[in-house]
């Protein structure tokens, strides 16, 4: 299975391609759109969020609700599109003055000098996060797919701004979602609220982590046999590929490299009903690059938004002279945001090896596939 995706932050629209997904899967723009609404709200998001109201159309391999086995796509248009029409259009002359003062932290000069572009708006618009509403899209097609095996994936903030969840041993899902900083602390919820306002009022943005999990997955996912197929791999790229997210650990990750293995390594028992099982996930659900059976659980770190209210130092990139980085509208904080992001990238990684796994063309072939191979391994 693979995904593409195009358009720019400001142009008429993202499109999203999804190809590989079995025939005769039950979808529906309700679901999709769902996640959609989920990564547009949180405390700390800007105006952009007040402008549009993501909803996807289907321009192919859909039809009465099915998948055909074709390749999928699917469009959400940009209502600011419509105050940006001229300065985004894709033919004539260039209106408007050129984005000539680089942000620190973005990719804007390092893709102006890679393309060669004088106007570094030609780089912001696909770099912009922005393009993850169509990751988003696509991955609820895989999460309604992943759904049919039993497997199910959630997040949550653990930190934002500096502020840190304390561990809780059973979360709380309704009350995340309703949480608008998708956290199931309650009293770091009220920090991190007041973290925001007090970013905002300043001019400033922070970052933060958000811990994704998926549950059900079956053991056998991945593999050891070459480096491109380990699920810690396929996870890592995909995860760190979301703008932003500059760090990723599974499980115990960073915690475990400091401690000795004793204390690190996951204890193997025997369930005659459930079969081979583990009384903690310090390895986060995977083993020798290889899903082991217990929850998948990731945790990605991302850094403050470029965007500042106060912008910092930056050069001109049309006269080489000290300047003021340029100011575009931004959010304080998108972390609430990034976890249905990472939600959406761990449930297309997990659906592409599910169908490495188990094969088929249509439903029903990938679903017999996976019943035998669960009979065989649990008793």
């Amino acid at each position: 299975m693979r995904y593409l995706t195009a358009g720019e932050s400001h142009g008429p629209g993202l499109v999203g391609i999804l190809e590989g997904m079995p025939a005769g899967l039950r979808v529906s723009a309700a679901a999709v759109n769902r996640e959609l609404c989920r990564r547009q709200s949180g405390s700390g998001r800007g105006g952009r969020m007040r402008i549009e109201r993501d909803e996807i159309e289907w321009l192919a391999g859909v039809r009465f609700g099915e998948t055909l086995g074709s390749p999928i796509a699917v469009l959400i248009r940009n209502r600011d599109h419509l105050h940006w029409g001229e300065r985004m259009a894709p033919e004539g002359e260039p209106t408007g003055p050129a984005f000539s003062r680089p942000r620190p932290g973005h990719a804007d000069l390092a893709g102006a000098l890679k393309y060669g572009r004088t106007d570094a708006r030609d780089i912001l618009e696909r770099a912009s996060a922005r393009e993850t509403a169509a990751r988003v899209a696509l991955g609820a097609i895989a999460k309604t797919f992943l759904k049919e095996f039993g497997v199910g994936i959630s997040s949550h903030v653990v930190m934002l701004g500096g502020v840190a969840a304390k561990p809780l041993a059973v979360l709380d899902l309704e009350a995340i979602e309703a949480s608008p900083v998708r956290c199931a602390d309650p009293q770091a919820e009220a920090a991190m609220l007041r973290a925001i306002e007090d970013a905002r009022q300043g001019g400033d943005t922070l970052g933060g982590v958000v811990e994704a999990r998926a549950e059900g997955v079956p053991v056998g996912l991945g593999s050891h046999v070459h480096w491109d197929r380990r699920l810690d791999g396929r996870l890592g790229q995909a995860l760190l590929a979301v703008p932003g997210i500059k760090g990723v650990e599974v499980g115990a990750g960073f915690w475990a490299a400091g401690q000795p293995g004793s204390l690190v390594h996951d204890a193997i028992a025997y369930d005659p009903a459930r079969g081979y099982v583990r009384e903690t996930n310090r390895a986060g659900g995977s083993e020798g690059g290889i899903a082991n059976g217990e929850p998948i659980v990731v945790r990605c770190a991302m850094k403050p938004l470029s965007s500042l209210g106060r912008p910092l130092p930056s050069v001109d990139m049309a006269t080489r002279k000290p300047a003021k980085a340029q100011a575009e509208r931004s959010d304080v904080t998108a972390v609430p945001a990034a976890g249905v992001v990472v939600e959406a990238l761990l449930a297309l990684v997990l659906a592409d090896l599910l169908l490495e796994k188990f094969g088929g063309d249509c439903m029903g072939d990938v679903l017999a596939a996976y019943r035998r191979y669960r009979e065989r391994i649990v008793p």
